[in-house]
């Protein structure tokens, strides 16, 4: 059985040098409320190919990992009531012959095992709050510790620490690069707080450190945060109300562990009557954006 099956489009892309940019499903089978999933997921994948760059939108069908999706394939992660399948996961519904939608972590491993070098993402995933006592660390991270893939991400959701995912990408040697930023950006919200040690202006420049990093034998992944534009973030205020209120109703609800994190999106999604999820989608968008301009620079320099 082949380890996974590239779509016609996006095998002919890797092997005539076109640029690719690989996009996950968790965002439009998880993240996203039905109909609304769908138009995302058929608004990303056109906005790669205004650009002149072969979308590989990333998913488990039938136990088998597809890297690029026909129509029926959008359809289905949009519409299908999949699992969520982290690289840990892979495995179990190949065996057992099961759908499942790709988080950050499994769509860049699959990516990167079909040769595609830039990932467009909304937030990447991190260190939960209080993993200190329950050690809830993404798998994002571990998995960009050893696979040379390049993802644009609108840096880590604020429910999540962002100083300890800093820390412990920088633990694990994976670059951070602002994109035409030197601090790093908050998910919905523009400024964090937090100042990264590097910035790069141009998709040119990131292509470059890509294939510095190649020549250096690095195995490691390079995360690109890029903040979503300052008219398009969550309102600050509103953001640190509604946080304050989820945090407080996940802590009245008794939710704890690997639970908190679903709770406050789904409650946060609510409490803010869908703003939350419009400057998702938008910040998104940014991402496809400049993870195509990347990997245009990328085949170019290839």
């Amino acid at each position: 059985m082949t380890s996974f099956i590239a779509s016609p489009e996006v095998a002919d892309a890797l092997a005539t040098g076109k640029p690719v940019v690989a996009l996950e499903s968790t965002i439009i089978s998880h993240g996203l409320p039905r109909p609304r999933n769908l138009e995302a997921a058929k608004e990303f994948e056109k906005i790669l190919r205004s650009k002149g760059v072969v979308p590989a939108t990333i998913a488990i069908l039938d136990g088998v990992p597809r890297i690029g999706l026909d129509e029926d394939g959008i359809n289905r992660i949009a519409n299908e009531d999949l699992a969520k399948a982290s690289v840990r996961d892979i495995p179990i519904l190949a065996a057992r012959k099961e759908s499942g939608a790709t988080t950050v972590a499994s769509t860049a491993h699959l990516a990167s095992l079909a040769g595609i070098r830039v990932f467009a993402t909304g937030g990447l995933g991190g260190v939960h709050r209080g993993a200190i006592e329950t050690f809830d660390e993404s798998a994002d991270l571990s998995t960009l510790a050893v696979t040379p893939i390049t993802v644009v991400s609108a840096g880590v959701k604020s429910v999540l620490d962002i100083p300890a995912t800093l820390e412990r990408l920088e633990t694990l040697s994976v670059p951070v690069i602002g994109f035409k930023t030197k601090e790093f950006p908050a998910f919905w919200l523009t400024h964090s707080g937090y100042t990264l040690d590097w910035s790069l202006d141009s998709a040119q420049q990131v292509a470059l450190a890509m294939k510095a990093q190649d020549q250096l034998g690095h195995g490691q992944g390079m995360v690109v945060a890029n903040p979503i534009p300052i008219e398009k973030q969550w309102d600050p205020i509103e953001h640190d109300r509604v946080l304050a209120i989820a945090f407080e109703a996940a802590k009245k609800a008794g939710v704890t562990g690997k639970a908190v994190t679903p709770f406050l999106l789904g409650f946060i999604v609510e409490e803010s009557k869908g703003r939350s999820l419009e400057v998702n989608i938008d910040l998104a968008r940014n991402n496809v954006s400049v993870a195509a301009e990347i990997a245009k620079a990328w085949a170019e320099l290839k």
